[in-house]
């Protein structure tokens, strides 16, 4: 055939084959530079005034506005030990840390100790110098100090929370569980690819061009983010991405060359390209078009997650069109050296698999019986779903075994005004400034008389240099989980334009609880859009891939069952209590607020991986045989590479499902679960007894291609 009439992914590889070292040495440049690159114009994180929604949304940009000095505060907490607190050992434990604290060159004030409204506690407030960006880097002087009051004061208990502190404590234990699920999660793909090849170059080159993938997209990320700034947890969805789909597309392109050159075919490499190579081209763009969708979300925090997995998923595809092949090449029988003797055993056999015709025996000769039975367990399995409850995560979801953390709850119980605070913010003409004190000053009265609210220090009123903007922090005694926070959050929301009536202002009501609120809300506002454009795109990218309607529809339908499953598995688990001791966490009885936009569109696009390849191999046997038996021939000869990667997958996410953060721990067990009943039972019962009940349909609106092959064949034969 011409080479220009050949595919794009054969022309790569031919050129990559061609050019061995040339093909490897740029990708090794490409990754490299845009790690330099990246790592030297840093990443630029998203602020709150352009992450915000809502009502909460315009505060952040109000206070914005003001251009407020940020301080980083530090609090010294000072508690018993046991029984009742001492007030003169407190007080000159107090005494010591103001001493210690004035003498250090990293601190700007220190406040007059507090004792607590039931005298259980007492509070020394400290300054530090500079902005609260860097605080956990410069809080360490602080921290000794505190740590020498405590020694020189046994009979106390000396703790320090604020801004660089608790940081830097939460970055230190939970960051532990982030290099631990690292740690874990490269030697298991090694060991999972081992099995899958039962030699060690083979299965080592999947996992550094995964790796080298999730490196170069890191960079681009970095890069970017000058354009679309980046969420704090960005770089941990690339590298759970990056290594799922980059080991993903090098194994199915590197299965297919394997067994064609087992056959003894001279142009293995370029049939891989034909196939695999498409394959994931198209694997890959059913992804991008799905994460597409979560800009539709119209949040800076989807955004930058969207940005950055389109960017993981591009340069993982560049890297199996491109390098892998020289590789390839290069190494040609050499991959699969050196042998694993028990594991290479294993794999010769697996090409005449017993099992997998087993397996699909019931959807291939009871195909109606067994898409009604296994569609049915998917719904049961879904139902849970219809109540999915919605919540931001908080301080009220971090694990309490973590030190900084016991000593914020015993902060808050002694001073409810450090714990959960709504900011209100007003921005007005400067000539106004005098009645927006007074009004906010009326606010504040009038929540000092209301149990909402916190009582133990009076709200101060700021105003901006400029004399516009005015912020006042209104606090409550409630933990941010509780009904009692969202009620003060709406009373105060309610209060506010009656108290401001009157004046020409504009005014929000922000904090933690009420971004969270408006989050949520923001969410379900715009999921029917994300969803639809998600759902449409799909099924248009199906039908132009399989030029079918039937497949496209199909593909859709079989996608959204598997995601409502998965949704369902996530309730039982994380609303319920009964997988606390199992995943080692407290239940707030609701999912995380962002999780499911980012798990449907993530879960379509993974899905579409499998549903691709898989129907691309039934479509291929499809020319010799009819529609049934070419489903169980298609299914059977992509079994071992979908298995492989559904295990790679799932032990991936898994690995995530063990951290102590919630949110990842709510995302690693969605993506697990969703991977497992895709692989297991679409892939097994919903999709083949479709296929087999449809028959030559499944192909409309072209030919029906299994059976114009069987009647073509009967008349010839006639």
């Amino acid at each position: 055939m011409n080479d220009k009439r050949r595919s794009m992914p054969v022309r790569v590889a031919r050129w990559s084959a061609a050019h061995p070292w040339s093909a490897v040495g740029l990708w090794v440049l490409f990754v490299a530079a845009c790690l330099a690159l990246g790592t030297a114009a840093g990443t630029a994180t998203i602020s709150d005034a352009e992450s915000g929604v809502g009502d909460s949304g315009r505060a952040g940009r109000i206070a914005a506005a003001g251009d407020f000095p940020e301080k980083a505060e530090e609090n010294v907490l000072i508690t018993a030990l046991d029984g009742r607190l001492d007030p003169r050992a407190a007080r000159a434990a107090a005494d010591d840390v103001v001493r210690r604290m004035t003498a250090l060159p990293e601190v700007e004030s220190v406040a007059a100790p507090v004792a607590s409204p039931d005298r259980t506690a007492v509070l020394v407030p400290v300054t530090m110098k500079g902005d609260t960006e860097n605080a956990d880097r410069r809080v360490d002087p602080l921290l000794a100090q505190s740590a020498a009051v405590q020694d020189a004061h046994p009979g106390l208990r000396v703790e320090q929370v604020g801004t660089g502190s608790t940081a830097k404590g939460l970055t230190e234990t939970l960051g532990e569980d982030f290099e631990r699920a690292e740690y874990i999660s490269l030697p298991l793909t090694l060991l999972i690819m081992l099995a899958v090849f039962g030699a060690l170059i083979a299965a080592a080159v999947p996992v550094v061009l995964a790796l080298s993938s999730v490196a170069a997209a890191i960079g681009l990320s970095a890069l970017i983010s000058h354009v679309l700034p980046a969420t704090g947890v960005l770089s941990n969805v690339i590298l759970l991405m990056g290594m799922a789909v980059g080991v993903d597309y090098s194994l199915f392109y590197l299965k297919r060359e394997r067994e064609e050159r087992r056959r003894g075919r001279p142009d293995a490499l370029e049939i891989a390209a034909e196939t695999s190579g498409h394959t994931v081209v198209v694997s890959g763009g059913t992804v991008v078009v799905a994460m597409a969708g979560l800009y539709l979300a119209g949040e800076a925090t989807f955004t930058s997650l969207a940005t950055g997995s389109i960017i993981v998923v591009a340069v993982a595809v560049l890297a199996s069109l491109t390098v892998l092949p020289a590789l390839l090449a290069k190494l040609g029988p050499r991959v699969d050296r050196p042998r694993i003797p028990v594991l290479w055993r294993m794999t010769l056999r697996s090409g005449e698999s017993r099992l997998w015709p087993v397996l699909l025996r019931p959807a291939l000769r009871h195909p109606a019986i067994t898409l009604a039975l296994s569609a049915a367990a998917l719904l049961l399995l879904a139902a849970p779903a219809l109540d999915m409850r919605l919540k931001q995560p908080g301080s009220d979801d971090l694990p309490r075994d973590v030190p900084v953390i016991r000593a914020m709850d015993r902060l808050t119980a002694a001073f409810p005004s450090e714990g959960t605070v709504h900011r209100v913010a007003v921005r007005a003409p400067a000539e106004r400034s005098g009645d927006v004190r007074a009004a906010l000053a009326g606010l504040a009265a009038r929540a000092a008389a209301d149990p909402l609210f916190a009582h133990d220090r009076a709200p101060e009123i700021r105003t901006s240099p400029d004399g516009r903007v005015h912020l006042m922090d209104v606090a409550t005694p409630h933990a941010r989980s509780s009904d009692e926070a969202a009620r003060s959050l709406e009373t105060l929301r309610a209060w506010l334009p009656a108290a401001l009536d009157g004046l020409p202002a504009e005014h929000g009501v922000g904090g933690k609880l009420a971004e969270g609120v408006d989050f949520t809300a923001h969410l379900e506002e715009r999921l029917p859009i994300v969803v639809g454009f998600v759902l449409l795109l799909t099924l248009v990218m199906t039908g132009l891939i399989f030029r079918s309607a039937v497949i496209a529809l199909s593909a859709v339908a079989l996608n959204l069952l598997s995601a409502a499953a998965a949704f369902g598995v996530l309730v039982l688990v994380f609303q319920h209590t009964w997988a606390e001791g199992i995943l080692d966490f407290h239940s707030s009885g609701a999912v995380v607020s962002w999780l499911p936009l980012f798990l449907f569109v993530v879960l379509f696009g993974l899905s579409m991986d499998y549903h691709v390849f898989v129907v691309s191999r039934i479509r291929e046997a499809a020319r010799d045989m009819p529609t049934r038996a070419a489903v169980g021939a298609g299914i059977t000869r992509s079994a071992g590479v979908v298995t492989s990667a559904a295990v790679v997958m799932v032990a991936v996410f898994a690995i995530f499902g063990t951290l102590s953060i919630v949110e990842f721990k709510q995302l690693g067990v969605g993506l697990a679960a969703a991977i497992l009943i895709d692989a297991v039972v679409i892939r097994i019962f919903v999709l083949p007894a479709l296929m087999a009940l449809l028959g030559a349909a499944n192909w409309w609106p072209g030919r029906g291609r299994g059976r114009g092959r069987a009647t073509s064949s009967r008349r010839r034969r006639g």
